[in-house]
Formats: C-alpha cells, structure tokens, sequence
C-alpha cells in the first residue's frame, strides 16, 4: 500500500471506527448506570421485604447481609421511600409499631458490589467482542472505499509514466541537437537559439523531477555515501556558472536515502543558489552534526515560509514546482527540510538527516 493510499485507508478506518467506537461505548456507559439504579433499588426492596417477613414471622436465618434495631428517635418529614448510602452500607428506616419507633436496617454493601462488579465485566466483555468485530468490519469496509481510488490513481500513474517516458526521446533529440549547434561557431552567440537553449535545459529538468516524483511514494532507502551523491549533483552546475566559487566541505559520510532522489533535492537547490545569485558569487555546502548545509550569496527569499508551496515563485523565471518537489521527496526520504534567508544577503537550506 502507498503512502498516500495508507493515509486515505487510517482516515476512512478512523473515522467509521472511531463513530461506532463512540456509540459503543456511550452505550455501554448508560447501560451501566440504568443496571446500577435497578440493582441498587432491588436492594432497597430486599431490605423492606426483609422486616415485612420478620412481622410475619417469616424471617429466615438467610439475611444477605441485612441487619436491623429498633430506634425509637424521631424522624422530621419521614418518607417510606427513605434511602441512603453510609460507608459500607445501605441504609433505611420503616416504622416499627403505631405506637412509634422505627426498624433501622443495614445492608452491607458486599454482594451489591458483587453484582455491580458482574454486570460491569459482562458489559466489558461486550463491548470488546463488538469493538473487535466493528473494527473487522472497518478493516475491510476501509480497503473496499479505496479500491476505485486505487484504480484510478494506478490508472493516472501510468499515464503519466508512459507521458514522461515518451517525453525523454525527443528532449534528449533536441539537446543532442543544440550541442552540435553550439560546437559550430557561426551559432556560438546567436542568442535565440541560447534562450532555446536554457529553455531545452528546464525542461529537461523538469523531466528528471517529474520522473522522480512519480516514485515518491515508493522509494526504497538505504545506506549512501553523501559525499559522492552532492559531487555527482553539483558538477554540471560548476561548468555552466564558472564564475560563481562552489565549495563542498563535506567527507566521508553516509546516511539512509534514496541516492537519486537526494541527488535531484541538491541538485534543485544548487540551481536555484546559482540562477539567482549574484556576480563573482559563493556556494557553500558543508555538514554540521548530521546536518547539511547549503548556503549561497544569493539575492535572498522574502518569504522564506511559502518557497515550498506549489506554483510559488518570487522570479517570472521557472516554474514554481521545483521546491514543491524538494520538499514532497525529503518527505519521502523522512529528511527534515527548512530555510532561512535575508533579502540582497543570501539564503541557507539545511538538510536534517535522522539516521
């Protein structure tokens, strides 16, 4: 299952369960409380029962608990129904004689909480084994939900595989083309065809992106020599801006990543430090506790917060989706991305590894 796929499945089971979880247990708390009530004016009865049979001469030696004296106190505004709880007992009075005097009954509170401890671990027990089965039950209600998702998402996936795969032919066509023109000296300062150039070049890396964003949700990781993947990704960039001082101070180091994927979030991030960088100036990447740092001397970001929000841009130039995809592969990777910048200072992308 894809990560996007896992997210819409915990949703959707989240929620179903999370809604018949909720009534489960509402239930069963306001069941507990209606069987309480019964059971606690069952005992009331049995204590009333218990001096009626005792003025019938009925009583057995079979009490449940239940005591009784004779007090002969008076009681302001008495009610028959009179009821109380006092410590380890149940309490009431009943009126003794017409003469006066009234039966005070205890009834310890044991085998009411016997009988309460029963109907709870019976109510428990329900609701785990519904729990359980509506849990199933959201399971595979779950996985059926995303099976049109499923389908429409692989359906959209290798459209656009086939799309890019197809697009490879002619950008490579074309860039082999505009080589052999540049070798020519005649076409050496023509400056259409350098536009076309730099247009030919976007493209093919907004090719190299999509082709690794398309696997963004399955990219599998492992141990890399980072050292090697920031030389590999920065080396076309010190042919095309000569001018400008890329140094890396950066050893031996190695962490789990995906290599080509880690190498096109350098390689972006480069790209952006040297298009929008100014004259004669610097790259700077170097490693801190397990922490890379890209640092340029750029013309800056102003809004350092919203760089990896699709389709921003601060430039006419680009896109505004090379960033997006910077922060949707570190995600990937479980890399933690962030940014600071000053305006006409320059900016720092810092690259958090968690291994």
């Amino acid at each position: 299952m894809l990560k996007h796929e896992k997210k819409s499945f915990w949703q959707f089971f989240s929620i179903y369960f999370g809604s018949v979880a909720l009534l489960i247990l509402a239930a069963g708390y306001f069941y507990f409380g209606e069987q309480r009530k019964i059971l606690i004016e069952k005992e009331h009865f049995s204590m009333i029962e218990h001096i009626r049979k005792l003025k019938m001469n009925q009583h057995s030696d079979h009490s449940d608990g239940v005591t009784h004296t004779i007090t002969h106190k008076k009681i302001k505004n008495f009610s028959i129904n009179n009821f109380t709880s006092e410590g380890d007992y149940f309490v009431s009075y009943v009126p003794y004689s017409w003469d006066g005097g009234y039966y005070y009954i205890k009834k310890d509170k044991k085998y009411f909480r016997e009988k309460l401890a029963k109907i709870k671990a019976n109510i428990i027990m329900v609701q785990v084994a519904l729990l359980s089965l509506f849990a199933l039950l959201s399971y595979f209600l779950a996985l059926r939900a995303l099976k049109p998702m499923k389908e429409a998402i692989v359906k959209l996936d290798n459209f656009s595989k086939d799309l890019i795969h197809d697009l490879n032919t002619p950008i490579t066509s074309i860039l082999l083309n505009m080589k052999i023109l540049d070798a020519k000296s005649e076409f050496k300062d023509n400056k259409p065809l350098c536009r076309i150039k730099r247009s030919v070049e976007d493209i093919g890396e907004l090719h190299s992106n999509l082709t690794l964003l398309l696997q963004e949700d399955s990219l599998v990781v492992k141990e890399e020599n980072i050292y090697e993947i920031i030389q590999e990704a920065i080396e076309p960039y010190r042919k095309i801006y000569s001018s400008l001082k890329i140094e890396v101070e950066v050893f031996e180091f190695f962490a789990i990543i995906h290599r080509d994927a880690l190498k096109q979030v350098i390689a972006n991030i480069v790209s952006n430090a040297c298009k929008y960088n100014k004259k004669d100036g610097f790259i700077k990447i170097y490693l801190k506790k397990k922490t890379l740092y890209i640092e340029d001397s750029g013309v800056g970001i102003k809004n350092p917060q919203a760089i990896f929000n699709r389709s921003y841009k601060e430039h006419e130039s680009g896109y505004g989706i090379g960033l997006d995809i910077v922060k949707r592969l570190c995600d990937a990777m479980d890399l933690e991305i962030s940014v600071e910048s000053k305006v006409d200072v320059g900016s720092t992308f810092t690259l958090k590894f968690k291994y």
